[in-house]
C-alpha cells in the first residue's frame, strides 16, 4: 500500500496536488486516507486469522452494505431495486461462501471470530476511501488525481507501519518479487482503473462489483492453498457471480455532480 500509493502520486502528481488544494475535495480524501490505512491492516489480519478464503469473503462482501450506508449518511440516496436485490442475492452467496469454507489448516477455530471482525472493520474501510473518492470525482476533479491524492496521504500514514514491520518483504528474492507485484498490480494499475470506473458507478455498485474479487480469491485459495470448499461454498461463489453479472451488464445512469 506504501509502494503502490506513492507510486499513484508520482504518477498524478499535478492533478493530485490540484486536488489536495481544493477545500472541498480535500476533506474526502483525508477521510479517504483514513480508510487506506485502516484497510490494508484490517485486511490481511483478517486473512491471517479466519483463512484466505473467509477473510477475504468477510472483507469484501461487507463493502456493499457499507457503501450504501455511507451513501444515506451523507446524501440521504435511495438505492434501486436492481442494487437491492442483486447485493441481497450476493450477500446470500458470501454467507454460503463463509458457511462453505474450511478456511486454512492453520486457521484455529479460536482466531475465526476476531478474524471475522477484523474484515467486518476492513469492509468499512474499504467502503470508506471508496465513497470519498466517488464524492471528490463528483466535484469535478480527475479520477487519477483523486486516487493519486487519497492513496497519497495513505501511504505516508502508513509509511511507519513498513519501517517498523517491513523487515520480512526484504528477506529473499520471493519476498521481494510478491511485493513488487501487489504494488504495481493491484494496487497502482488496478486502483487508476477503479477510479476510471468511478466517474460513471456510485460506490456502492462498484463495491458490489469488486465481489469478484474473493470469488477468485477462494478459488486460489483452494486451488493453490489447499483449503477446502463444500457444496454450499460453491453454490455460493454461483450466486455471487450471477448477481455481480446482472448488476454489470444493467444500464446504469451517469452520477450527477455533487454540491460539496
Amino acid at each position: 500500500m506504501v509502494i503502490g500509493g506513492l507510486l499513484l502520486f508520482v504518477a498524478s502528481a499535478r492533478p493530485g496536488v490540484v486536488v489536495l488544494q481544493d477545500a472541498a475535495a480535500r476533506r474526502w480524501l483525508l477521510l479517504g486516507a483514513i480508510g487506506v490505512v485502516v484497510y490494508p491492516l484490517a485486511f490481511y489480519s483478517s486473512m491471517n486469522l479466519a483463512g484466505i478464503a473467509i477473510g477475504n469473503v468477510v472483507s469484501l462482501g461487507t463493502g456493499p452494505v457499507f457503501a450504501a450506508l455511507l451513501e444515506w449518511l451523507f446524501e440521504r440516496q435511495r438505492l434501486s431495486g436492481l442494487w437491492v436485490a442483486c447485493t441481497s442475492v450476493a450477500i446470500l452467496g458470501i454467507a454460503l461462501l463463509a458457511i462453505g469454507g474450511e478456511g486454512s489448516a492453520a486457521a484455529s477455530a479460536d482466531l475465526i471470530a476476531p478474524g471475522v471482525a477484523l474484515g467486518l472493520l476492513a469492509g468499512l474501510a474499504y467502503a470508506l476511501y471508496t465513497y470519498s473518492s466517488s464524492r471528490a470525482i463528483a466535484i469535478g476533479h480527475a479520477p487519477r488525481g483523486v486516487m493519486g491524492g487519497m492513496f497519497g496521504l495513505g501511504a505516508v500514514a502508513l509509511l511507519p507501519v513498513l519501517i517498523v514491520l517491513g523487515a520480512p518483504l526484504l528477506q529473499s528474492w520471493q519476498s521481494v518479487g510478491i511485493a513488487s507485484y501487489l504494488a504495481i498490480g493491484p494496487m497502482f494499475a488496478a486502483y487508476l482503473l477503479f477510479g476510471i470506473g468511478m466517474r460513471t458507478l456510485r460506490s456502492s455498485t462498484a463495491t458490489t462489483i469488486t465481489l469478484l474479487e474473493p470469488v477468485v480469491a477462494t478459488l486460489l485459495a483452494v486451488i493453490v492453498v489447499g483449503e477446502r470448499l463444500h457444496a454450499i461454498g460453491w453454490t455460493g461463489l454461483v450466486l455471487i457471480l450471477f448477481a455481480v453479472t446482472v448488476l454489470v451488464t444493467a444500464r446504469h445512469p451517469r452520477p450527477t455532480a455533487i454540491t460539496p
